[in-house]
C-alpha cells in the first residue's frame, strides 16, 4: 500500500521575459538541457525524473538532454560541479538535497533550479517561503526534523525495552547533523541514553561500527547523508554482525537490509520534479511555483531483517505499515 500524495500545483503564470533561456528552447525546436546535480549515483532516482519526464512526452537524448554530475563523497567538489553546469549553458538545473541546491544557488541567480529532498528551504535561505518562493530556486521538501522526532519514536514502539541507543551521522553533511541533534533530544524525552557516532566517508564504517559496538547500544538511529544511501547494503551488514537493529528515513534502506524506515517515498519525489521541469520549460516563473511539501508517509518494516535479529514487532506497528518485506 502506498499513502504519499502532494499539494497540488496552484495556477502558473508565464515569464518569458524573466527565464529566456527555456522559452527561446521551446520557441527555437532547441533540445532543453537539463543539468542534474545528484549527491550519489543513485539510479533508483535518476530512474524516477527520467519517467517522470517520459509521462510527460521527454525523451532522454532525443526531446531534452540530461546532463549529469555527482558529488559522491567529494564533498569540496559541489561548488566546482554546480559553476561547471552552469557554465556548460543548461536550462535548468535539477539537484538533490540541501548542500547540492545551495551549491547551485551560489552558481547561479538566473538558471531555475528544481530542488530535491530539501529538508529546510527556508531555513536554508534557498527560497522566501513555501508559497511564494521569489528568485531562481523552487522545488520539493524531502527530509524535516519533524520526521527525524517521528522516527525514534516509531523505533521506541517497535523494540519496547531499548534503553541506550547510538546515533549514526555524516560530519561532512550538515543537515545530518541537525537531524541527528533532532533524534538525540527526542531520544531524550523518551529517557533514552545515546551515544553519536561519525563517518564521514565510505572507509570510515567499519571503524565507525567497531566503535558502536564498543558501547553496545540496543539499536542504531541513522541521520541520513548521499554516502549512507550509497552504502546502505554495507551498513545493512554491519548493523546485522553486530545483532544492532536500525532505524532509517529512506524506504530503500530498508529494502536493502535495514530494520526500519519512516519518510517520504523518494523516487515519487524525483518523479514530480519532472513537473517542475515541464512548468519552466513552457515559461513558469520558479518564483511562482510553491514548493511542495509531502503530507503523507511510508513505514517500511523488513521482517527478513527482524527474524535474523531476533526480534519481534508489535503486531500494532506492522498493522499501521505501509510495506512489510517478508
Amino acid at each position: 500500500m502506498r499513502r504519499r500524495r502532494f499539494i497540488t500545483l496552484g495556477g502558473l503564470a508565464a515569464c518569458l521575459v524573466v527565464w529566456p533561456l527555456a522559452a527561446r528552447a521551446q520557441r527555437t525546436g532547441k533540445v532543453p538541457r537539463i543539468g542534474v546535480l545528484w549527491g550519489n549515483e543513485e539510479k533508483i532516482m535518476s530512474d524516477a525524473l527520467r519517467q517522470g519526464l517520459s509521462q510527460l512526452g521527454y525523451v532522454d537524448g532525443k526531446t531534452i538532454s540530461l546532463e549529469h554530475r555527482f558529488v559522491g563523497e567529494r564533498y569540496d567538489r559541489v561548488d566546482s560541479l554546480a559553476a561547471e553546469l552552469v557554465e556548460s549553458g543548461v536550462d535548468i538545473l535539477v539537484v538533490d538535497a540541501t548542500a547540492n541546491a545551495m551549491a547551485a544557488k551560489r552558481a547561479t541567480k538566473t538558471i531555475p533550479i528544481v530542488f530535491v529532498f530539501v529538508g529546510d528551504p527556508v531555513g536554508s535561505k534557498l527560497v522566501d517561503n513555501l508559497s511564494h518562493p521569489g528568485g531562481n530556486a523552487t522545488g520539493l521538501s524531502g527530509v524535516t526534523l519533524e520526521v527525524a522526532v517521528k522516527e525514534v519514536e516509531i523505533f521506541k514502539e517497535s523494540l519496547p525495552n531499548v534503553s541506550r541507543l547510538a546515533i549514526l551521522q555524516n560530519p561532512n553533511y550538515a543537515f545530518s547533523a541537525r537531524i541527528a541533534q533532532a533524534m538525540k533530544s527526542a531520544a531524550g524525552r523518551l529517557e533514552l541514553a545515546i551515544d553519536m557516532f561519525e563517518a564521514a566517508t565510505a572507509n570510515d564504517l567499519d571503524r565507525t561500527f567497531h566503535d558502536i559496538a564498543q558501547h553496545r547500544p540496543d539499536g542504531l538511529l541513522i541521520a541520513g547523508s548521499p554516502m549512507i544511501v550509497s552504502e546502505r547494503k554495507r551498513i545493512a551488514e554491519l548493523a546485522l554482525a553486530q545483532h544492532l537493529p536500525t532505524m532509517t528515513w529512506l524506504n530503500e534502506n530498508t529494502r536493502s537490509g535495514l530494520l526500519i524506515s519512516y519518510g517520504v517515498n523518494v523516487a515519487d519525489l524525483f518523479h514530480r520534479a519532472a513537473f517542475y521541469v515541464d512548468k519552466i520549460l513552457r515559461g513558469a516563473n520558479p518564483a511562482d511555483l510553491p514548493v511542495e511539501q509531502p503530507t503523507k508517509f511510508e513505514l517500511v518494516i523488513n521482517l527478513k531483517t527482524a527474524k535474523a535479529l531476533g526480534i519481534t514487532i508489535p503486531t500494532t506497528l506492522l498493522a499501521r505499515a505501509d510495506e512489510v518485506i517478508e
